[in-house]
């Protein structure tokens, strides 16, 4: 059966003020997250190196807590759960979301990230939404998301136009866009089964330190595919996981999670419409990534289909699944 669903909070407006101030952290490391991330693309770690730190420091972590909190208690936040959903969790915001948008910043600028990733979070809620939630989309929402599908065709259009002459930004573009719909399906997923914000977190990380570190281990010490982990400096590998696996990882997913729970999916994904602009603007001075005008078109758009959007979304009532 689902788990339950909590007791409303005896104080809704500090419940309100609490989900507000976690939707301005996930803006913070979000906004953090695409420039970190385009940095640390060409250095010494892979992609999947990245998610791997990621994982082993997030795992480790969560172990440590749930270890304690059963020893405390004699219960941890995973209780209930179910080994299926906290596998559905993993797999779509822990192994589908990184290794997708860490690989996508191996071809395309911060600004491509910032318009395709975080821009196009509402696009692939709402139709997710719709379908396993049954929210529907109203005319104002649907007005904001036909402006985020602009956007999301001014800067991908661009890149595939140039793609003819051999430029493989198109591949970055691509792989944000379905990074976008891996973590849409997650916040859904979430919705739908009534998921605590530190249970869905903490299933997480311990599903992605359960699968995809011993595989990935193994295969990197058997050479199947190319690591930077044995030449990578202490310093770069410490900072990917304080940063990845706690910032990124423990702290934005607390965070977003517990403002699904108190706005909604949908209305979620659209607090962060300062996303896209603080970390498209930030990446000129900080990576030296030029703002092109196609970038520049599609920022727009995205950040007026959020803005549209968020006009129109209602938090939605939170009902019990069905076992």
């Amino acid at each position: 059966m689902s788990p339950p669903v909590p007791p409303a909070p005896a104080n809704p407006a500090r419940a309100g003020w609490i989900g507000a101030a976690c939707a301005v952290a996930v803006l913070a490391i979000w906004s953090s997250f695409i420039v970190v991330a385009r940095f640390g693309a060409h250095r010494a770690l892979t992609p999947f190196d990245i998610a791997f730190v990621r994982f082993v420091f997030s795992g480790l972590v969560v172990v440590g807590v749930l270890a304690w909190l059963a020893w405390r208690r004699g219960r941890h936040p995973l209780a209930g759960l179910g080994w299926r959903r906290s596998t559905a969790l993993a797999a779509t915001a822990g192994v589908g979301y990184c290794t997708l948008a860490y690989s996508g910043f191996l071809f395309a600028p911060a600004a491509h990230a910032a318009v395709l990733m975080p821009g196009s979070l509402p696009l692939w809620t709402a139709l997710f939404a719709l379908v396993l939630v049954g929210e529907r989309i109203t005319p104002r929402r649907a007005l904001g998301l036909a402006l985020i599908v602009g956007g999301d065709l001014l800067v991908g259009g661009a890149s595939l136009v140039r793609a003819f002459d051999g430029d493989a930004t198109w591949r970055g573009d691509a792989l944000f866009l379905a990074a976008a719909m891996t973590w849409s399906l997650y916040t859904v997923l979430c919705r739908r089964w009534q998921v605590d914000a530190v249970a869905a977190t903490m299933a997480i990380a311990v599903g992605c330190l359960a699968t995809y570190v011993p595989v990935y281990a193994l295969g990197t010490a058997l050479g199947a595919w190319p690591s930077g982990l044995a030449v990578a400096p202490w310093s770069e590998i410490a900072w990917q996981a304080l940063f990845h696996g706690g910032l990124s990882m423990l702290v934005a997913g607390v965070a977003f999670t517990y403002a699904v729970r108190t706005f909604g999916p949908v209305r979620t994904t659209m607090v962060t419409a300062l996303v896209p602009g603080i970390a498209a603007l930030a990446a000129v001075p900080l990576l030296g990534e030029p703002l092109t005008a196609h970038a520049a078109a599609g920022l727009v758009c995205v950040t007026a289909g959020l803005l549209v959007g968020l006009r129109g979304a209602r938090p939605a009532p939170l009902r019990p699944q069905a076992a």
